[in-house]
């Protein structure tokens, strides 16, 4: 029998959209005539603020391509930075180890939000960001799956203080819920996110001693630091929890906040868990600020790029040396390798090999945790950490021989681009907006995981290429965008293999997936981000997201 579906109570100030189709219960266990009130009050208090953050970001690109200035550890917060009497806050003991999470959990996805929820991982990063796509119907089903995990509802599961814990990553600050207006204005989509989170499982999961704990991403400045500990603040005080109960690690993803991690994390020191380095989202941000500048021209990230390049092993080095010297954690980025099925296989022992040799890296770098996407590297990287490090995390290793200078962060490897390393980031970008546009927030291709942020790093370099006429390194060719058009006429086979159906429908799909990709690689000015660039200039294809 359907449900029955209730009219939405109005609240004032407040539009918000019907329940997407099937998800009556869901839409009404959630938006509740209070939960809308909670979130039309978040929402009201802070709009003002997440638009100056907007306006600060714009006004730091202008200075930046005005003045051909570089990016620089700010003068007026050196006393932060030199004031060594401060300390993050200890966290709670679930949190103190975390050897390895599952990454790029999209709560949507409810069977694999289960089989990662039966996992022997340490904890989950359970995804409304890179590896989901925020349609209506993605935002309502996951938030109820977070919402069923933390009430213990789902049957054969663990009750929530036995599952691995749950690390929520709310979207980041450019993406909006379209399906809710308040005063008149779309809603900051992690406003939405977050004050949902919190108004229906803050609290179990405070009493649980497994929360309330967040990831929050593309966070830019200190500044952006601040308003979420102010809006940490006044939710715990609205909810009635204790100051500091909310823990939250900080990824840094944007090469402007390397150079403000120790003010990131004093600004959040009553609520941080730490910082999170990861490679590509922070490798695109170089394209995104200063990516115009041929002295920044990023090379072949399929040859060149990985975090033993100087500007990533700089970068790793000094985040794990500001954060144990703060008593903070430090975690390293997500493998995203999958295992080949057959242990027994030579491809199996090869692609395990490459993933613990890069894990490995993160260890002796002195990292607390890393992620995987594949479940079944859990064992073997759980076993990698026990072997070479002693005890729940590494904050005893304070990294004093690290003494990293602004050029170290800033000078890009030596390298050019090849037809292979084009034609991937060709196809990568393509199935990506493909996946987008069914409701899909990552795919699979050529053995391993695809999300926003390969996608990102994917046009950000085919754009960076195209505007400085780079050559091929296999036969000199320039690339331009004629190009890059014909080679992804000339990979279109494979990109309709992977896709296992090869109708109409999907064929039209995934035409029309790259003439946005040819579109947005093409653009006089860069697009800050291929998801905010999606989600406000193309609707999804899919009639029931």
């Amino acid at each position: 029998m359907a449900a029955t579906v209730k009219p939405i109570t109005p609240v004032t100030g407040v539009e918000i959209e019907p329940p997407p189709a099937t998800l009556e219960v869901e839409f009404q266990t959630l938006l509740t005539p209070e939960a809308i009130q909670f979130l039309a009050e978040l929402v009201s208090t802070f709009d003002a603020d997440v638009e100056e953050i907007f306006q600060l970001r714009i006004a730091k690109k202008l200075g930046l391509d005005r003045l051909g200035g570089l990016p620089e550890f700010l003068p007026h917060t050196s006393h932060i930075r030199e004031d060594q009497s401060w300390k993050v806050q200890p966290v709670p003991q679930r949190l103190q180890n975390r050897h390895v999470d599952l990454g790029d959990v999209s709560p949507a996805n409810t069977e694999h939000f289960i089989r990662a929820l039966c996992s022997t991982a340490q904890g989950i990063q359970t995804d409304f960001d890179d590896g989901h796509c925020p349609t209506y119907f993605n935002q309502i089903q996951g938030l109820f799956n977070v919402y069923k995990a933390v009430h213990s509802q789902f049957p054969g599961v663990p009750p929530i203080s036995k599952v691995p814990i749950l690390m929520l990553r709310p979207r980041a600050w450019n993406m909006v819920e379209h399906n809710m207006l308040v005063n008149g204005r779309e809603v900051p989509g992690p406003l939405f996110d977050f004050g949902l989170l919190m108004y229906h499982c803050g609290r179990i999961l405070l009493e649980n001693e497994c929360g309330p704990f967040f990831y929050l991403s593309k966070v830019e400045s200190h500044l952006e630091a601040r308003l979420w500990n102010r809006i940490f603040v006044w939710v715990q005080k609205k909810l009635g929890l204790p100051i500091g109960s909310i823990k939250a690690t900080v990824l840094v993803e944007n090469i402007l906040a390397t150079f403000e991690m120790e003010e990131i994390l004093y600004e959040l020191r009553d609520h941080s868990a730490g910082l999170n380095c990861g490679i590509w989202d922070y490798s695109a941000s170089f394209v995104n600020k200063v990516g115009h500048r041929r002295e920044f021209l990023l090379p072949d990230r399929s040859k060149y790029v990985n975090m033993e390049k100087m500007f990533l092993k700089s970068y790793m080095d000094l985040l794990v040396k500001t954060c144990h010297n703060r008593g903070a954690l430090a975690t390293g980025g997500m493998a995203a390798l999958l295992l080949p099925r057959d242990k027994e296989s030579s491809e199996y022992q090869r692609v395990l090999a490459i993933v613990t040799r890069l894990k490995l890296l993160e260890i002796n770098a002195g990292v607390d945790g890393f992620m995987v996407f594949d479940l079944e590297l859990i064992e073997p990287m759980t076993e990698l950490f026990l072997k070479h490090t002693n005890g729940p995390n590494q904050l005893h290793i304070l990294r004093e021989d690290v003494d990293v200078a602004p050029s170290d962060l800033l000078t890009m490897p030596s390298g050019g681009v090849t037809l292979y390393g084009l034609k991937y980031n060709i196809g990568v970008g393509i199935l990506f907006i493909e996946a987008w546009l069914r409701g899909q927030g990552h795919f699979y291709f050529r053995g391993q995981v695809e999300d926003s942020a390969t996608a990102e790093i994917s046009r950000s370099q085919v754009w960076q290429w195209i505007r400085h006429g780079v050559k091929l390194e296999d036969d000199n060719r320039i690339v331009t965008r004629n190009l890059v058009q014909t080679l992804g006429k000339e990979i279109e086979t494979e990109l309709q293999d992977v896709l296992h159906h090869c109708t109409d429908s999907s064929n039209w799909q995934l035409a029309v997936a790259s003439e946005i990709f040819f579109e947005i690689v093409q653009k006089r000015d860069f697009p800050e981000f291929l998801t905010t660039y999606l989600n406000l200039e193309h609707a999804f294809l899919s009639a029931n997201h």
